[in-house]
């Protein structure tokens, strides 16, 4: 029986590269967590401890500028936060609906201009709202629906359709042709295949959909900079820039507002966070 022993230098190669390789992910890890931590540190200090000592940890922490936020009504924030869940529950529920009816159709239904209309909707990933926003604003003054939540719901939820619709799509395609065959000889229409065998078989990819939409509109702050005017419809990144401008030079209550506004988000995210990853890996449907 003979015993192998690895090469030194390859010993000494596999080490330098899982070292590189940690190295370069634990600075990332500090590049994204440094400034979060900061920002955390400042909130439970008081504006002269925060300029004069930013990066020690808060020892007593101070809850002042949190309790003023949650409290006092000058500054709002339980109703940027009622208007950012209307917001975001409403864009979240239009999205799944359309995108997962449109997904079917083009997934698992032949009619002749299946293909255009399926090139249609894809060419809405070459327009970001960025650009296309100013003839946005124009529609909606003519529609008469500027500073309403309605006008953001309706703008978020259809510059979200088209990437939400091709995530779909490639998940009901997937599905094996003869569980529909199945279900058709069974009695099945259309619509039941749909809701009773393909809507289960696609929860994960409904929930990835659902948690990506969720964050992408609670973060939006550009709709809402455009179409809202009035201070009692600011959603919770509006009211951020607004209530930084405004508070400017108290850094520390500054970032007690950033932190609550982002909490939320936060949150959501490490609770969902399975569920994205499941839904946008789930590629196949094992029978």
């Amino acid at each position: 029986m003979t015993i192998t022993h690895a090469h030194p230098r390859w010993n000494i190669r596999k080490f330098f590269s899982r070292f590189s390789q940690y190295f370069i992910l634990s600075l990332i890890v500090i590049l994204v967590l440094v400034p979060i931590v900061i920002l955390v540190f400042g909130a439970l200090k008081t504006r002269g401890e925060f300029m004069t000592q930013p990066y020690v940890p808060p020892i007593p922490p101070r809850w002042d500028n949190v309790v003023a936020i949650l409290t006092k009504p000058s500054y709002s924030f339980w109703q940027m936060l009622r208007n950012s869940l209307i917001v975001m529950l409403s864009v979240t529920s239009a999205v799944v609906v359309i995108c997962s009816l449109a997904a079917f159709v083009f997934a698992r239904m032949e009619f002749r201009t299946k293909g255009l209309w399926f090139n249609l909707f894809t060419l809405g990933l070459m327009f970001p709202i960025n650009i296309a926003i100013l003839p946005v604003y124009f529609v909606l003054r003519q529609l008469d629906i500027i500073d309403s939540l309605f006008a953001v719901i309706l703008v978020q939820t259809a510059f979200q359709l088209s990437g939400n619709i091709m995530i779909l799509r490639g998940f009901f395609t997937a599905i094996p042709a003869e569980l529909q065959d199945a279900a058709y000889i069974d009695g099945c229409s259309a619509f039941d295949f749909f809701w009773r065998i393909l809507l289960p078989l696609a929860r994960p990819a409904l929930g990835a959909v659902a948690a990506l939409t969720m964050i992408v509109s609670w973060n939006d702050l550009l709709v809402p900079l455009i179409v809202l005017n009035s201070d009692i419809l600011w959603t919770l990144p509006l009211g951020t820039m607004q209530f930084q401008g405004q508070y400017g030079q108290d850094l520390s209550l500054v970032s007690a507002f950033v932190v609550l506004s982002a909490l939320p988000t936060i949150v959501f995210y490490f609770i969902a966070e399975r569920q994205i990853i499941a839904g946008l890996t789930a590629g196949a449907v094992k029978g």
